[in-house]
């Protein structure tokens, strides 16, 4: 990847989510997993954009939402076609909102889109019917749910 068209997107990774109210979840390792991701992208001069975190490096950008899209209320897709991005690298919480609504999103504007699926995680949910599915169920259906992004590995 090239410095001046690609960017890593890392999506509410918070403490919010240790939480015990979002009940069990899964690849414990993604924030490890991210980390590495990020260390590399720092190491290259890569372009790094934090979904509602609060990073201390003025080199990398800090957007805000409201919304599960990263790109809905905001500024992310002005930033990245004003900056050449054509490639867009996602990592994050939690895979079946946020980080899916984001690549598809992203693959809808047009941009190269990239998942790394061992840097993102789920939580079990329940659905209507109150029938218990388990965080690597939920975490594996957003993932074959997909066809807006590549999907990889670390």
């Amino acid at each position: 990847m090239d410095k001046e068209n690609n960017a890593l997107i890392i999506i509410d990774v918070q403490k919010a989510f240790d939480d015990k109210k979002w009940g069990d979840r899964n690849n414990l390792s993604a924030e490890e997993n991210i980390s590495k991701i990020l260390t590399l992208w720092r190491k290259k001069g890569w372009q790094v954009i934090h979904i509602q975190h609060m990073s201390e490096n003025p080199e990398e950008v800090i957007i805000t939402k409201k919304v599960n899209s990263s790109f809905i209320g905001t500024n992310l897709e002005e930033f990245l076609k004003l900056n050449h991005i054509t490639t867009t690298v996602i990592t994050g919480l939690t895979t079946p909102h946020c980080v899916s609504t984001t690549i598809r999103m992203s693959g809808n504007l047009g941009f190269n889109t990239y998942l790394i699926s061992d840097a993102t995680a789920a939580f079990g949910l329940k659905d209507q019917n109150d029938n218990y599915f388990d965080a690597d169920t939920i975490h594996n259906t957003s993932l074959a749910n997909n066809s807006f992004a590549t999907i990889g590995t670390l």
